[in-house]
């Protein structure tokens, strides 16, 4: 058996857009559910979600005809060798505050000599071994963005965008407007926030270096994608539940 290509990677490097969901639920239904929707991509977080490897793992069993692109809880090697393990492939890593964090976050994607990924000889990565070229190829197939979430941070945008292995970027929205001092005035909707992310934009795609940037509404997403960004997340599970239970609740109590 031969080491199938990345998808999502291969359509980043081709310049293509792509539109996804987040889901926060750790629910393997809602993953197959979202996955017959059409999206290119399905975003699943594990740092503001009692997520976990196997919990991960049978979300990814439960994919069909999409990618899966993984936050894990903190841009840790144990954490990222677990989900590479259960075969992750497209890595969002958190809070990268600069060229160094992000040349560990590659290292801990790469086997040696490159990095440092630990070698299991039979995993789900490797489909327990069948995968004749999987050591030759691996490296080369994982996808690894990093989240600019602070000032700090958007301020090296060109210095994390220059590291060898960072395939994106990728702005925070709620923890830029926490770095400003503006969660509870605004936050991401604040005009100086709306103004550094523009910025961020801007200067991602001078470097020549995939954005991606995640929107709670259709008409943010399409100033995005008007914006040239290329990975365009789209609301999540847990509001399009919320939003539609209140919208529900508040309709039929007012007959």
């Amino acid at each position: 058996m031969k080491m199938p290509v990345n998808s999502f990677k291969a359509a980043l490097r081709a310049g293509r857009q792509l539109v996804g969901i987040r889901t926060s639920l750790c629910s393997p239904a809602i993953v197959a559910l979202f996955s017959t929707c059409g999206f290119d991509y399905i975003y699943v977080d594990t740092e503001h979600t009692p997520g976990d490897a196997a919990m991960v793992q049978s979300q990814l069993h439960a994919l069909h005809g999409t990618s899966a692109l993984v936050r894990p809880a903190a841009n840790d090697e144990v954490l990222i060798k677990k989900l590479l393990d259960i075969g992750v492939q497209n890595f969002l890593i958190p809070m990268v505050q600069g060229p160094e964090a992000a040349a560990s976050a590659v290292a801990a994607t790469r086997y040696p000599p490159r990095g440092n990924r630990g070698v299991c000889g039979r995993s789900g990565a490797n489909a327990y071994g069948t995968i004749e070229d999987y050591y030759a190829r691996a490296d080369a197939e994982i996808c690894v963005i990093a989240m600019l979430e602070t000032r700090t941070a958007i301020g090296r945008l060109e210095q994390i965008a220059a590291v060898d292995g960072i395939d994106a970027l990728w702005v925070g929205p709620g923890d830029l407007a926490a770095d400003f001092g503006l969660l509870t005035s605004g936050g991401s909707a604040h005009p100086e926030v709306r103004a550094a992310i523009a910025d961020v934009v801007r200067r991602a795609r001078e470097a020549r270096k995939p954005i991606g940037v995640p929107v709670p509404t259709e008409e943010g997403a399409k100033e995005l994608v008007a914006a040239g960004c290329a990975l365009i997340t789209i609301t999540s599970d847990v509001d399009i539940l919320a939003r539609q239970g209140q919208r529900l609740a508040s309709a039929i109590k007012r007959i």
